[in-house]
């Protein structure tokens, strides 16, 4: 089996660890890795990387994501979604234009405080647990993008929405901050992610589907190729010569001499750049400096 990636749908129920417990049994390897959590009640995409494709894992963490979400206006919890003890119900006494005006006030960069049911480490311990302990601790903002906020459905109290948003954004902090500003309180009632870069939930297969698949034969079929999760990089070809290919493969810097790209004049000084052998075979990422490739990370099977 070839390294890549699959796009696994998580059910309700499933934590992001157990995905990748579940996908350990079912393809008979152990290195896979997830690329971003989600919350068990959570469902939706989740990208996981196979065999050398974990490499790839802190660089799909790092792009942007489309959820969708149905937000519970006059109720507060704990953890923020419905899932955690009540601590506030209120009246919704605002206008559908209100509220419009509130969700889209977040909008834009903003600074975001992390809810402390999270997974994020404070002094070696997991925010979770010691929220489970009954502790509360300080939690700094941290900036975050929300690129677009679309109001899908609203029937007061619930709104549902679709969020474009960077790395790092917690929905259900989005929805707390917003029942805030309405001063009616906010819990999130259910959360799809919908897109991660280019995986997006039309593709995505539950487990079971790819326990059928992998039984049948077919797992290339439905696993994304590393080199594809790159594809808005330029392409980049080393010569056919012996010494090039040498020196290709040993990860050595390539000079500009040693490659040829038919659609790309020029190379960009600090850009990255997807290098494949002659017979298409993928090497890796490289930055273009100084006349030369330097090899960011290696895919090379």
């Amino acid at each position: 089996m070839n390294s890549g990636i699959i796009n696994v749908y998580k059910e309700a129920g499933f934590t992001s660890f157990d995905v990748v417990a579940k996908l350990r049994g079912i393809l008979k390897i152990k290195k896979i890795g997830h690329t971003g959590t989600l919350d068990p009640d959570a469902t939706g995409v989740l990208p996981v990387c196979v065999g050398k494709a974990t490499k790839l894992c802190d660089m799909l963490t790092d792009k942007d994501k489309v959820y969708e979400c149905v937000m519970l206006l006059g109720t507060e919890t704990d953890t923020y979604d419905m899932s955690g003890r009540i601590l506030s119900r209120k009246s919704v006494t605002t206008s559908d234009s209100e509220v419009t005006d509130a969700i889209n006030s977040f909008v834009g960069d903003i600074m975001q405080v992390p809810p402390m049911y999270s997974a994020l480490k404070v002094n070696g311990k997991k925010l979770y647990e010691l929220a489970r302990e009954g502790k509360e601790v300080e939690r700094k903002p941290r900036p975050v993008t929300i690129f677009s906020i679309d109001i899908l459905e609203m029937n007061l109290p619930e709104v549902s929405i679709r969020i474009h948003c960077s790395k790092g954004t917690y929905i259900r902090s989005l929805c707390h901050d917003i029942g805030e500003k309405l001063g009616c309180g906010c819990a999130m009632k259910s959360l799809v992610r919908t897109r991660v870069s280019q995986f997006d939930i039309s593709d995505a297969k539950t487990l079971d589907e790819i326990e059928r698949i992998v039984k049948n034969g077919n797992i290339d079929g439905i696993m994304m190729p590393v080199a594809q999760a790159f594809e808005g990089m330029g392409t980049v070809f080393v010569v056919p010569t012996e010494e090039a290919i040498l020196h290709a493969v040993n990860g050595a810097p390539i000079p500009e001499a040693n490659v040829f790209a038919e659609s790309i004049s020029s190379f960009e000084e600090g850009d990255n750049y997807r290098i494949f052998l002659p017979d298409n075979r993928f090497i890796g990422v490289y930055k273009y400096q100084e006349s030369h490739f330097v090899l960011e990370k290696m895919f090379l099977e």
